[in-house]
């Protein structure tokens, strides 16, 4: 538990969201995306996420890609971590005997106990 609070105190600014790098095929029915093989567009740096319940993306340049980069790598750090936590806590609440759950959980920053 001690190991998992370092490491989320450690983490510092996230980005929510994913990152993704994609080449696409463009609409002209004559452009070097429609030979064969395919020379698709790109590169290109997307980054998507959730805002109001809608989904938004917005392509990066490679600057802001370079600069978002540690805060994307931060935002992985921090879905691990939980995972982690959530899987310590899940082994708690099932393990039995009833009598030490409270006592684990009250351990916590959080708990109330």
């Amino acid at each position: 538990m001690e190991a998992i609070a370092a490491g989320l105190a450690a983490v510092g600014f996230a980005l929510p969201g994913t990152l993704t790098i994609r080449a696409y095929r463009c609409g002209k029915a004559r452009c070097r995306c429609r030979a064969d093989p395919p020379r698709l567009h790109g590169p290109y740096a997307e980054w998507t996420r959730k805002m109001h319940g809608k989904t938004v993306t917005r392509r990066l340049t490679d600057a802001e890609l370079a600069d978002y980069q540690p805060l994307f790598d931060n935002a992985r750090k921090l879905r691990g971590l939980l995972a982690e936590l959530q899987d310590l806590t899940l082994a708690i609440v099932e393990a039995p005997p009833a009598a030490t759950r409270g006592s684990q959980l009250a351990r916590t920053p959080t708990g109330s106990g």
